[in-house]
């Protein structure tokens, strides 16, 4: 695997969190790829935050679909618990839904960061290095905790009418359609 690597990520802890043993494996395979040789795994949400207890993550990967607790209830338990050990630990998020409003909730709910399943080591690589080179300030309102969410105002993608409060529904059934990976690193850009 050739990815020219600026950092060297050999150093660093990584939590795995996503309820497909598959992806746990396939996340860890690309993780040990970069470098990365500290990365515990786990297969539900408070697996993962009793992880946390003891274990300190430099970063948590996490799938947003998983049961009970999905990605998002996690995301906002790690920012916002009393007893959460690190609310400040950087945050990528994985899933293979990429709607508007997906990425926004996700957004919301404190990440860093957002990667569009199927994921490639360059692409997770990429995740690593704008957690590195672009650290965000920590925000705390009396509705968010987590990174600023203010961003570089590149309009909205495709086309979609720019609100803040309402949700977006572009199709009569609710859902809207996926966005890609550059929208997504747009949607989430500096």
């Amino acid at each position: 695997m050739s990815i020219e690597s600026r950092y060297v990520l050999d150093n660093i802890n990584v939590l795995v969190l996503d309820d497909n043993r598959h992806m746990r494996t396939l996340v860890q395979s690309i993780l040990h790829a970069l470098g990365v040789k500290n990365i515990r795994e786990a297969s539900d949400a408070a697996e993962a935050f009793k992880e946390l207890m003891h274990f300190h993550a430099d970063v948590i990967i996490v799938d947003w679909h998983m049961e009970p607790l999905d990605g998002i209830d996690f995301v906002k338990l790690v920012r916002t618990a009393k007893d959460s050990p690190n609310p400040y630990v950087p945050i990528i998020m994985l899933s293979g839904y990429t709607e508007y409003r997906r990425v926004v909730a996700a957004r919301d709910a404190g990440v860093n960061e957002f990667l569009a399943k199927p994921i490639s080591a360059k692409a997770l690589y990429q995740r690593f290095a704008s957690i590195i080179e672009n650290p965000r300030p920590f925000i705390r309102t009396k509705l968010y905790f987590g990174p600023d969410r203010r961003r570089q105002n590149l309009g909205a993608p495709r086309g979609i009418p720019e609100r803040r409060k309402d949700e977006i529904d572009r199709t009569a059934g609710g859902e809207d359609e996926g966005l890609s990976q550059d929208e997504i690193n747009a949607l989430l850009a500096d």
